[in-house]
């Protein structure tokens, strides 16, 4: 789908000429031992942004890996300004190489460790004068004007019910669609979420390298919940999603692949790891909000598109999430959570089209700094990071 220029948005614009729609310190926990002291940083810091989560020691040694690639690709996402790592000092990743790695991204990366610095009192006295330093400085810069093709928005979908299929997530994918034909790009996920319907998106997939890369992915998913004793396509849907009317595995997902448009899929990356060029991508992930959102920004998300049937709060610390409903009892019922409306879809009183038009514009609008609902409440503190193996 072909648009007329120009469609532009406001953003910051960062030494390695990528594109921030927000500009945050942020401030990033090294390991779940400091998680409270990030926490408290951020809390004294204005426009700070905090990510915590439950990794960075007694992990195997594949998922200590992949820890370490997401907390360096999720640094160097544009919407930070500069960065305060937050290490405890004895975490099984390497704090100086999440350090340095964020640094490629041409931002200004400090380190702080708890233990080196005599504790909890002392770590927050250092930290809080390099925050403050460091929040001065990125203070300065100010929006300029730029193109559309300079979006990278994350799409995602929870709490799903038969509207969610039929009207949020074509719309969604309606709106993909438009950005994506002005040169933009996108990135979607959810690997649980495509069993039942990967061979639907693997007949869009750029060529049969990165078709096999998609169709591997979904196979190891199941042989993972198989070895668990479980079975994917008989635990799914959630009890919410069923409770919503969705009934079996492949309808949940034949909903919830329509939200990335029709484009070919460029290329599949693991989880984490940040997309490289432009168009449509695909990162493995699981569908639950804290990981799924955290691998999205990872991936170099400026802002994401999340469609909900039932009604889902969740934002993240520094990218904006829009929430997309076409439920009308949940928009009515939950206000306070839902940023755009497209129930008249159901009602058969908007075309499909009409609304990914109005989503379209709302991403521009966020992506210009309005402020999303999530944003409003400051409801962003559900983030981990995704890993597959046992604590050791």
């Amino acid at each position: 789908m072909t648009m007329q220029p120009p469609y532009t948005f406001w953003g910051y614009r960062r030494e390695n000429g990528e594109i921030g729609l927000r500009n945050h310190l942020g401030v990033i926990s090294l390991v779940t031992c400091a998680n409270e002291a990030a926490l408290q940083i951020a809390r004294q810091i204005p426009g700070s942004a905090v990510f915590t989560h439950q990794n960075g020691c007694g992990q195997t040694q594949a998922d200590l890996e992949l820890v370490t690639r997401t907390l360096i690709h999720l640094g160097q996402n544009p919407n930070l300004g500069a960065v305060l790592l937050v290490s405890l000092g004895c975490e099984g990743i390497d704090p100086e190489r999440v350090a340095e790695g964020i640094s490629r991204s041409g931002k200004r990366v400090e380190l702080v460790r708890i233990q080196q610095e005599g504790g909890y009192f002392g770590a927050l006295a250092r930290a809080g004068q390099k925050a403050q330093q460091m929040s001065r400085a990125i203070s300065g810069l100010r929006r300029q004007e730029v193109g559309a093709e300079e979006l990278v928005v994350g799409l995602k979908c929870g709490a799903s019910d038969p509207t969610s299929g039929l009207a949020a997530n074509p719309a969604l994918g309606n709106a993909v669609d438009r950005l994506l034909g002005l040169g933009a790009s996108a990135v979607f996920g959810e690997t649980t979420e495509v069993v039942g319907a990967e061979h639907l998106l693997a007949r869009r997939a750029k060529n049969q390298e990165v078709a096999a890369k998609l169709l591997k992915l979904v196979r190891e998913l199941e042989e993972r919940v198989r070895a668990s004793g479980s079975d994917i396509r008989g635990g799914n849907p959630s009890a919410g999603n069923i409770a919503g009317g969705i009934t079996t595995l492949e309808e949940k997902s034949l909903g919830s692949i329509v939200k990335s448009g029709s484009a070919i899929i460029q290329d599949v990356y693991p989880y984490g790891e940040r997309r490289k060029g432009r168009g449509l991508f695909f990162v493995d992930s699981p569908g639950r909000e804290p990981e799924i959102m955290a691998g999205l920004a990872a991936a170099g998300c400026q802002v994401i598109a999340f469609a909900t049937g039932l009604g889902a709060p969740q934002g993240f610390p520094f990218v904006p999430v829009i929430k997309i409903c076409a439920n009308r009892r949940t928009v009515q019922r939950l206000p306070d959570f839902i940023d755009l409306a497209v129930s008249e879809i159901i009602s058969g009183e908007e075309a499909v089209e009409k609304a990914g038009e109005r989503i379209f514009h709302e991403i521009l609008k966020v992506a210009s700094g309005k402020a999303t609902k999530a944003e409003s409440l400051g409801y962003s503190g559900s983030t981990n990071i995704y890993t597959t193996g046992p604590i050791v």
